[in-house]
C-alpha cells in the first residue's frame, strides 16, 4: 500500500516527510519529540470549504468550530480569521477563546453540566448563545441571567432519535444519551414550553447532534426531517417560530484505508436541501443553519512525530517497537480502538520490510498506538510520523506517569510556529504542595 499523504504533506528529495514545507527531521531537532504538527494551510482550506459551500446555498448560516477537538489560542485565532464561530464546553475553553480575543458574540457554550461559575463567566463575557441541555440548567441559567439583569440567547439541545453509523461511545443522537431533551417521549416539547415561560431566556431554536465520524448524509436528512416536524408542532401549538436550527457536526475524515468520507460540500448541500425542502413544505420561514465541525476541520491536518526507542520481538508472534509517547498524547486507541496509519519520517521512500506493533511508553499493557503496521526495518532513533492526530489528541493528552505533554507547532509555507510549549519537569510539579508536616526534619 502506498503512503496516503494528507494536505500539504509530501516526501522531499531527501526521502524525508515534509509538511507545510517543513522537513520533519528538522522539526524533531528543533522542537524534540513527541511533537504535534498542524498543517495550517490544510486547516484553513477545510474552513473555507465549509463556508464557501454554505454561501453557495444562499442560506443564512454559521460554521462554528467545535473547539473541544483542539483548543489552543492559535486555533481560535485561525477560526476568527476564517469567519467561523466557536463552540466551547468548559470555562477552560471559554477562557482560551477570550484570551485569544475571539469575538464573544460568535461563541456558543455547550455541555450537559455547566457549573454556576461557568455560566456566570459566560454571561459576563456576553457570549452569543447557550446550548441548554437539561431542565436544571435551564432554570439556573435564567436565574443567573436575571440576577445580572440580562437576557441570553439559547438553543435547546434535543435528541432526535437518529443513531449514526459510528462507535457507540461517540454516538449521541439516539434516545438513550446523556445529552439533551428527548424528542420521542415529549420531553423536548415540555422543555420548549418551560423556556418560553422564563423571562431571561431568548429561545432561538434547537440543536441536535447525531454522532461523529459519519460517512453518509442519510442520518442528517432524517434528523432534519424530525426537527422540522417538531418545529411545526411548536409553531402550531405554542406560537413560537425557530430562527435557528443547529444540526451539529460529526462529518467523517479518512484515518485509514477503507474510510470513505464525503466531500464537505456534499454534507453541506444535503443539510441545506433537507432544511429547504422540509421547511418550505410546511410554509415555515427558512431558519438559519448552524453546524459545528471539529474533527473534520483539524483531524487529518495533524501529525504526531515520535522517536522510536526499544524493540521487542516474540518469534512467531509479534514484533513491538516502542516510541517516546503513547496514550498520554493519544488516548484514542485505548478509548475507542481507533486506527491510524504511519510512516518513517526520516526514511519515507524505503520499502516496507516488516510488520510491527507500535507500543507507547506508559506503564499500561493497553498503551498501544498501532497494531500490525507495515514499515521498513526500523532502528532506534528513527522518526515515526502518525497521521490524522489533529483532533482529540492534544485535547485529551494527560500527564499519566508524569509524562510531559508535547509541544505543538503550526507549519505553513516553510515556516514552523511554536503555538504550545513542551511541558518541563518543573511544570509537572508546579501545582504540587508539600505540607510542612511531610517535609524532612532538619537537624
Amino acid at each position: 500500500m502506498s503512503t496516503y499523504l494528507h494536505g500539504t504533506s509530501q516526501i522531499n528529495n531527501k526521502g524525508h516527510l515534509e509538511i507545510g514545507g517543513c522537513d520533519l527531521t528538522d522539526l524533531a531537532k528543533e522542537y524534540g519529540t513527541p511533537l504535534y504538527i498542524v498543517d495550517e494551510a490544510f486547516v484553513r482550506q477545510r474552513a473555507r470549504e465549509f463556508v464557501e459551500a454554505f454561501r453557495a446555498t444562499g442560506l443564512k448560516f454559521q460554521v462554528a468550530y467545535a473547539s473541544k477537538a483542539f483548543s489552543v489560542m492559535a486555533m481560535c485565532a485561525i477560526a476568527e480569521q476564517e469567519d467561523l464561530s466557536l463552540d466551547v464546553v468548559s470555562d477552560g475553553e471559554l477562557y482560551t477563546a477570550l484570551q485569544a480575543g475571539f469575538p464573544v458574540e460568535r461563541i456558543h457554550f455547550h455541555g450537559n453540566n455547566k457549573t454556576p461559575e461557568e455560566i456566570n463567566m459566560a454571561i459576563d463575557a456576553g457570549i452569543g448563545c447557550f446550548v441548554v441541555d437539561n431542565f436544571i440548567e435551564m432554570s439556573l441559567l435564567n436565574a443567573l441571567a436575571a440576577d445580572k439583569g440580562k437576557t441570553v440567547n439559547v438553543l435547546l439541545r434535543i435528541t432526535p432519535g437518529v443513531e449514526a453509523h459510528t462507535h457507540d461511545f461517540i454516538s449521541t443522537g439516539q434516545q438513550d444519551s446523556k445529552f439533551g431533551f428527548d424528542l420521542g417521549n415529549g420531553t423536548a416539547f415540555r422543555a420548549i414550553e418551560e423556556t418560553l415561560k422564563l423571562g431571561n431566556l431568548n429561545l432561538l431554536g434547537v440543536h441536535s447532534h447525531i454522532g461523529s465520524q459519519i460517512f453518509e448524509v442519510d442520518g442528517f436528512g432524517m434528523a432534519v426531517d424530525k426537527v422540522a416536524k417538531f418545529a411545526v408542532k411548536v409553531r402550531d401549538e405554542l406560537g413560537k417560530t425557530f430562527s435557528v436550527i443547529n444540526v451539529g457536526g460529526g462529518f467523517g475524515i479518512r484515518y485509514v484505508e477503507g474510510d470513505s468520507p464525503l466531500p464537505l460540500s456534499t454534507y453541506v448541500n444535503a443539510i441545506a436541501d433537507a432544511i429547504i425542502s422540509n421547511f418550505t413544505a410546511a410554509s415555515y420561514p427558512t431558519p438559519e443553519i448552524w453546524i459545528e465541525p471539529g474533527r473534520s476541520m483539524v483531524g487529518d491536518a495533524g501529525t504526531t512525530l515520535y522517536t522510536i526507542g526499544t524493540h521487542k520481538e516474540i518469534p512467531g508472534v509479534r514484533k513491538y517497537i516502542a516510541v517516546d509517547g503513547g496514550m498520554t498524547d493519544n488516548p484514542r486507541p485505548a478509548l475507542y480502538g481507533s486506527k491510524y496509519e504511519a510512516v518513517l519520517a526520516n526514511r519515507a521512500n524505503d520499502a516496507n520490510a516488516e510488520t510491527v506493533t507500535v507500543a507507547g511508553k506508559a506503564c499500561e499493557s493497553g498503551d498501544m498506538l498501532i497494531w500490525d503496521l507495515e514499515l521498513p526495518k526500523s532502528e532506534s532513533g528513527d522518526l515515526l510520523a502518525v497521521f490524522c492526530t489533529g483532533a482529540y489528541n492534544y485535547a485529551m493528552a494527560s500527564n499519566y506517569n508524569r509524562i510531559r505533554r508535547p509541544a505543538v507547532v503550526f507549519v505553513k509555507d516553510g515556516e514552523a510556529s511554536l503555538v504550545v510549549k513542551r511541558e518541563t519537569l518543573e511544570d509537572i510539579v508546579v501545582n504540587d504542595v508539600l505540607p510542612q508536616r511531610l517535609r524532612k526534619a532538619t537537624v
